[in-house]
């Protein structure tokens, strides 16, 4: 049992000594516990589109890219890549805006309304980030069935890819890269619900008892 439900037994208690925890101290709990929530939603936010990123700086990454590169299909992949971004930022914004709003203590309904907005921004952002993963995968596909030479391809890659027939190489590239796809999309699917799926929880747990300080 945690803090707060230790509280909530000692209010609604008429029997006991000690002065009572009146309707806004339960409030106040349930705002702070709210605001401290949608801090780490933001803070997750920044690293999971941050970490990424730093990985780049190792060569065996680069190297990687560079390969996914030599499909023909990097024009494309680079307008892309900017919607993603500006999508990202955007959601990184919103984070902020929904901490930025909860900080200010307000009415019960209106932290209700905040939570609400705050759960809802958090699983469109779960949602656009799993397709990105399955539309990135899907692009690669389609930039390695669409080019006929190889030859970029073929020099980043072992003795044993050099001996395959360009269109064996490109039916296991496209298998390659629908298996990895799909990993990807499982692994990072479980790390959403771990970290966000968490705190979303924990978030609705606050509003229910908003909800029920209401009534």
């Amino acid at each position: 049992m945690d803090e707060l439900e230790l509280l909530k037994k000692d209010w609604q208690k008429k029997d006991v000594a000690h002065p009572k925890l009146s309707y806004n101290d339960i409030y106040s709990m349930l705002w702070k516990k709210s605001s401290s929530i949608v801090k780490w939603i933001f803070v997750i936010s920044i690293l999971e589109f941050a970490l990424p990123h730093l990985l780049y700086l190792l060569p065996s990454t680069r190297n990687n890219l560079n390969i996914f590169g030599s499909t023909g299909f990097d024009n494309y992949f680079i307008g892309f890549s900017v919607f993603y971004y500006l999508v990202v930022f955007y959601f990184i914004y919103q984070f902020y805006s929904r901490y930025k709003e909860i900080t200010v203590l307000d009415n019960a309904k209106n932290l209700m309304s905040k939570i609400i907005k705050t759960r809802t921004t958090v699983k469109n952002y779960i949602i656009f980030s799993l397709a990105m993963i399955l539309v990135t995968v899907l692009l690669f596909m389609l930039g390695i069935y669409l080019n006929n030479d190889f030859s970029n391809l073929i020099s980043e890659m072992g003795d044993n890819v050099k001996k395959m027939s360009p269109e064996k190489l490109k039916h296991t590239l496209i298998i390659a890269i629908g298996i990895l796809g799909v990993v990807m999309t499982v692994i990072m699917g479980t790390v959403y619900f771990l970290l966000y799926g968490l705190l979303l929880r924990k978030l609705n747990r606050n509003y229910q008892e908003l909800k029920k300080l209401e009534i």
